[in-house]
């Protein structure tokens, strides 16, 4: 069982109401739920539809393709009607038109100012949704007065005016999810960096980078701890990095031309060896671009921004129950080693909402590394950047040793901190920094593996794709293909292991990435020699389906055999 309702209409027409409601009675009901939005940048008006999948077996993305439509325009109608699959219906209110026999028209705009508040339309139409669908209107009720409470109770009149127009047409089977909760992945996030000990986020919104932002200034009174809103990105980031110099467990987060205003910062974070989480939710430049849409461009930009070089991990999250662990992994990794880790995410991941199984706070820990001045003699000058034999030096706080003073420099620096040009001393720090590339490979994580373990044909991708690919990868092994796929989290350094292995009996490795470049296939080869072909890219600002790669590799893969 797999259904896939698409809610469509115009910007501010109450879309985002019905479709959370509806998620949220699937979910209390036991089913599992994927939703995703297509949104225009603008605040009114334009076509805006969001797609809310569910069935009684874990579903990981989209599909093109609904079983039901229910339309708040007439546009909704005329675009996406053609889509319709085989015996589905459009719900919609009775002044709509269309040729096609499956338009069921509901008197939702009537009911509504009959009941005295024009708004409640949505209501009405959420009644007839569940009534469609048979589920029991006990849970829309309680989902209602949770949702308006003053207004609950015109709202859940509306809502059973709904339900007793409409009819019951599908019988949906026995629901099994259980444990589940329902979440995006910014909020996950939010929801990592809390349970790592965040102790500050400054950040400028951007979107789609936004809402990790709100979600913990939502939360920061009753968690203890501080959001700031910068007056910009590069405000944010300095401010970022200098309550990590202080001690605080740090983060920050941009999009886009938001990141780019950091870079120079990055470079900061670097030459300071100070722990630094950067949250990037990606979306499609160059410029403005298209910033309500998704892509995965920045790689290849974050793997060397700043001037100079330093050493840094990059971590692409795949999906929000992976982005709450890595999240607060990151954490723990900065501060081990140092360093800036750029946390990678787009708006596909960061908007849609998936049930994934309750976190396990208990799985987290928090990891601080932190030097107390113990191992110095009475008359011994804390050394800062010391030299040691693995490359880390101990990192002391500021004003938290007695007689003891902690000295950082944006300038190339000895020991101590102080400002030097010595040939030697520069050769000596940029090795103890970039060992920390090295000393980072014992915690790295290999990809996630799906299908067969010695495939012909190899899919590899990182971050968001892998709702697809794994679910594209069931498909063609269904149709009788030899195929596996890996799907990266950590990107750089890149865990090697898995990959050299599949890749030494493959016929072929296909790289999907959503760009122009093949940033991840470049990387690859940069790496390990290893040439992809061909990659399968998207770069229209519309996330990559499973449908369109089982398309694609028959026609772009299978032709050639």
């Amino acid at each position: 069982m797999d259904y896939n309702v698409l809610i469509g209409g115009s910007a501010g027409q109450g879309m985002d109401t019905v479709s959370q409601l509806f998620e949220k009675i699937l979910q209390r009901s036991g089913y599992y739920v994927f939703s995703n939005k297509d949104y225009m940048s603008r605040i009114r008006g334009g076509h805006n539809f969001i797609q809310v999948r569910f069935s009684n077996q874990q579903v990981q993305g989209h599909r093109l393709n609904p079983d039901l439509i229910l339309a708040f325009n007439q546009e909704t109608i005329d675009i996406h009607a053609p889509k319709l699959m085989g015996k589905g219906h459009m719900l919609g209110d009775q002044s709509l038109k269309s040729d096609s026999e499956h338009l069921i028209g509901l008197p939702l705009h009537e009911t509504a100012k009959t009941l005295g508040n024009p708004k409640t339309f949505t209501s009405v139409a959420l009644g007839a949704l569940v009534k469609y669908f048979g589920l029991n209107p006990a849970v829309g009720h309680q989902v209602l007065k949770e949702r308006f409470n003053g207004l609950a109770p015109i709202n859940q009149q509306a809502f059973d005016t709904g339900y007793d127009a409409a009819q019951t047409t599908v019988t949906l089977p026995a629901a099994t999810a259980k444990d589940q909760i329902l979440i995006n992945g910014n909020e996950a996030i939010a929801l990592g960096a809390i349970a790592g000990g965040l102790t500050f986020y400054a950040a400028y919104p951007m979107t789609p980078s936004t809402s990790v932002m709100d979600y913990l200034s939502e939360k920061q009174n009753a968690a203890g701890f501080v959001v700031e809103q910068a007056e910009d990105e590069i405000a944010g980031i300095n401010m970022a990095l200098g309550a990590s110099f202080a001690g605080v467990r740090a983060m920050t987060g941009s999009s886009g031309g938001g990141l780019s205003l950091m870079t120079e910062s990055l470079g900061l974070a670097g030459i300071m060896e100070t722990p630094l989480v950067v949250v990037n939710v990606q979306r499609p430049g160059p410029a403005t671009g298209l910033p309500t849409r998704t892509e995965q461009s920045d790689l290849s930009f974050l793997l060397t921004a700043s001037h100079g070089e330093i050493p840094r991990m990059i971590i692409a999250v795949r999906n929000p129950e992976d982005a709450f662990y890595q999240t607060a992994r990151a954490l723990n990794l900065a501060d081990k080693y140092q360093m800036l880790v750029l946390l990678l995410n787009d708006q596909y991941l960061a908007d849609y909402k998936m049930t994934v199984p309750a976190f396990d706070f208990d799985k987290i820990s928090i990891e601080r590394h932190i030097a107390d001045g113990s191992d110095l003699s009475p008359e011994e000058i804390y050394k800062r950047y010391k030299l040691t034999e693995n490359g880390l030096s101990p990192r002391m706080l500021p004003g938290k040793v007695k007689n003891q003073i902690v000295i950082t420099d944006s300038d190339e620096h000895d020991e101590y901190g102080h400002i030097t040009e010595s040939a030697d001393v520069r050769v000596a720090m940029m090795q103890k920094r970039m060992n920390r590339l090295e000393l980072l490979k014992s915690d790295l994580e290999e990809p996630k593996e799906f299908g067969l373990t010695s495939p012909e044909y190899l899919l590899v991708g990182w971050g968001s794709t892998e709702g697809a690919i794994a679910e594209a990868t069931g498909l063609l092994q269904a149709n009788g293909y030899s195929v596996g796929s890996l799907v990266f989290g950590d990107v750089y350094p890149l865990p090697e292991r898995k990959l050299m292995a599949k890749a030494a009996t493959a016929k072929k490795i296909i790289n999907i990435e959503q760009n122009f470049t093949g940033q991840l296939a470049k990387l690859i080869r940069q790496e390990t020699g290893i040439h992809c072909t061909p990659s399968l890219l998207k770069y229209d600002g519309r996330q990559i389906t499973a449908e369109d790669i089982v398309k694609r590799f028959k026609e772009e893969v299978m032709r050639h055999e």
